[in-house]
């Protein structure tokens, strides 16, 4: 009951939802899927709990062989999904065979994640309480990285009933190039760090995606901000610093004059400010923006705006996933 790796692509790895919660004070951002949406669709799909453990594929390149018959879905960002050479539908449930090799390429289009789950689930050890791989601490996941070349991952028990699942196509997320992210203002916004002019800024400019992005950190271009004061006092000469304090999962973190949404992997604190905070429901955008070409607009929303978006993500994605 495995899956052999024959080709890593760019960068391959096992996640789980929600990742490791409750360790921040430690020193570990929850790590998981950068694109919980796609994730937890994916699973969905073939007849998994929603968090259970998958693959993530960054940017393709992926290619693996079956070891035993199973069902599997691909979600996500469009790689041009083949079952030994043939395309296969993405978002929607597909029979495999043992020596059956499933291959991802480069997305064409927009959109930059793609997500294979298998029914059973990825079977990789648990470590502080999640199969997630953490790439910057190199543990959970398998070995505590990236899916190589001849890598080979176990599978769990798969349910009894294969049962076909599609997803809906009028409810997909449409990849393009120009995202609009809903976000909360603050924890360390203005009057006291940064201006209103720097906020209405924010809130209403369309921000381009830097090449050096990972799962770390969604570089944004700089900007020359007006600040709320001259420097940062005891934590350092710019208005940027403040003493070290825990950064928020999923903050746009604002470091001099460039502002980096601290994504899956990010850090747990630092002595920055930190402008905004993703709402849940909107988070799963950061991970299919394609560094070096999209931009993105913060939107501003109150937390119980926030809490009503999560909802209403969480009704849609249940209702999406059809039985035929």
């Amino acid at each position: 009951m495995a899956l052999e790796v024959l080709e890593g692509g760019v960068q391959t790895t096992v996640q789980e939802l929600p990742g490791r919660t409750g360790l921040l004070a430690l020193g570990v951002f929850p790590a998981g899927p950068m694109d919980h949406l796609a994730f937890r669709a994916a699973n969905l799909l073939v007849g998994n709990a929603a968090g259970t453990a998958a693959l993530e594929v960054t940017a393709g390149g992926f290619k693996a062989r079956f070891g035993e018959p199973r069902v599997v879905a691909v979600a996500g960002a469009d790689m041009g999904a083949t079952l030994n050479g043939t395309p296969v539908a993405a978002w929607e449930s597909v029979s495999v065979g043992a020596g059956d090799v499933l291959a991802l390429r480069a997305p064409e289009r927009g959109g930059f994640r793609a997500y294979v789950a298998v029914a059973g689930g990825i079977d990789v050890p648990e470590y502080l309480g999640s199969r997630a791989t953490f790439t910057v601490g190199g543990f959970g996941g398998h070995q505590g990285r990236a899916l190589r070349r001849r890598d080979v991952v176990a599978l769990g028990a798969p349910p009894r009933a294969a049962v076909r699942r599609r997803f809906d196509p009028a409810r997909r997320p449409v990849y393009g190039e120009r995202w609009e992210i809903a976000a909360v203002r603050g924890p360390q916004a203005d009057p006291d760090y940064l201006t209103p002019e720097d906020m209405r800024f924010f809130f209403g400019h369309d921000w381009k995606v830097d090449r050096n992005s990972n799962r770390m950190g969604v570089r944004l271009e700089s900007h020359e901000w007006q600040w709320a004061r001259t420097s940062g006092g005891v934590a350092g000469g710019h208005p940027s610093n403040i003493l070290d304090n825990g950064y928020p999962v999923w903050a746009v973190n604002v470091c001099g004059n460039q502002p980096i949404i601290l994504t899956a992997d990010g850090p747990t604190l630092g002595g920055f400010i930190c402008a905004a905070t993703l709402v849940e429901a909107s988070t799963w955008i950061v991970g299919q923006l394609v560094p070096g070409r999209d931009t993105v607009r913060f939107r501003e929303v109150t937390v119980e705006e926030a809490i009503r978006l999560a909802e209403a993500l969480d009704r849609d994605l249940a209702a999406a996933v059809r039985e035929e």
